[in-house]
């Protein structure tokens, strides 16, 4: 393993996107930024007056609601839903410090993927911190339960999710993906992975002010035995792909990236939210280790995707 995969990593520059949210359908900018060693990631909102709200942690202890998308609340009755997109891609893409900034009260759906936000990254390039990297090591394993939904983190020599989704649909049906961490698979494989929803459950979700800004441009759309947007799928299997997406952005919210294994069968963000909470109801079931304690071999730190420009540490950020 490349020692300087060992280090901490923030983003080279600020990257911005304008958009609205799939929920509220509220415009909303936002805007990703470095941030210092050991802050993980970050998050204030402008509110009124352009007052700003102190930085927070995007950190499970913040959740707030789990219907449809992640909502931290940020104190003072201030909230942000659907931060899991963006999260996800910052874990996704292995950049571990960040502070996201942004005017509204939830994140803009964007294409209904990580991709814009893993392509910025991309385009912008990560910097190397003078710092190790560290993780969540799963020493014990932990698992939520809903009937017969799951969701579980167990020990396991790498960074890996292997998810199943069952829905009763001809055009979903039961779909699984076992998924080995690299910044690279995630970047061709997972990021263009779209949110979806059903014609039958539009109208209830709307009346209850859910799925307001959703559109075939940022959602797959099912209707009975068909996909109704243009261009079809991504991936054969993108429904699943999409959960995976969705539950990288999740689990991030334990602050550190996990070291170990994440299974789930029909799972969803409040699973996501509770095994955390299960994680760390015992101080047992985890350590926190150092990337340059992880095995050599594990190679993973270093299968970037193409064209992701790395700096060295030069400066201090504040």
């Amino acid at each position: 393993m490349n020692r300087l995969s060992t280090r901490q990593r923030t983003l080279a520059g600020e990257i911005s996107f304008a958009g609205y949210g799939v929920h509220g359908a509220q415009p909303v900018t936002l805007t990703i930024g470095p941030a210092a060693i050991d802050s993980g990631y970050l998050i204030r909102r402008i509110v009124g007056d352009g007052q700003m709200t102190n930085p927070v942690s995007v950190h499970y202890s913040r959740v707030s609601r789990t219907t449809l998308c992640t909502t931290l609340d940020l104190g003072d009755s201030v909230s942000v839903a659907t931060v899991e997109h963006v999260v996800s891609a910052l874990s996704g893409m292995g950049v571990d410090n960040a502070l996201i900034t942004l005017d509204g009260p939830e994140c803009p759906i964007m294409d209904g993927s990580a991709y814009p936000f893993a392509e910025a990254i991309l385009n912008r390039g990560v910097e190397i911190q003078p710092a190790q990297r560290k993780f969540l090591k799963i020493l014990r394993a932990v698992t939520v339960r809903n009937n017969d939904a799951f969701a579980a983190l167990e020990p396991y020599n790498g960074r890996a999710l292997d998810l199943e989704i069952d829905f009763d649909s001809k055009v979903i049906g039961r779909q699984r993906m076992i998924f080995d961490w690299t910044p690279r698979r995630y970047f061709e494989d997972v990021s263009r992975a779209r949110t979806f929803g059903f014609v039958r459950d539009a109208k209830i979700l709307r009346q209850a002010g859910y799925a307001l800004g959703s559109s075939l441009d940022n959602s797959i759309t099912v209707h009975e035995d068909k996909i109704l947007n243009p261009g079809g799928l991504r991936y054969e299997d993108e429904f699943v792909r999409h959960k995976l997406l969705d539950a990288i952005g999740d689990l991030s919210l334990g602050g550190l990236p996990i070291w170990g294994r994440f299974r789930s069968y029909k799972g969803g963000h409040a699973l996501n939210a509770h095994v955390l909470s299960g994680l760390f109801s015992s101080e047992a079931n985890y350590e926190i280790v150092g990337a340059e304690d992880l095995p050599l071999e594990f190679e993973s730190f270093d299968d970037q995707p193409e064209g992701l420009e790395v700096h060295h540490y030069l400066r201090s950020v504040r």
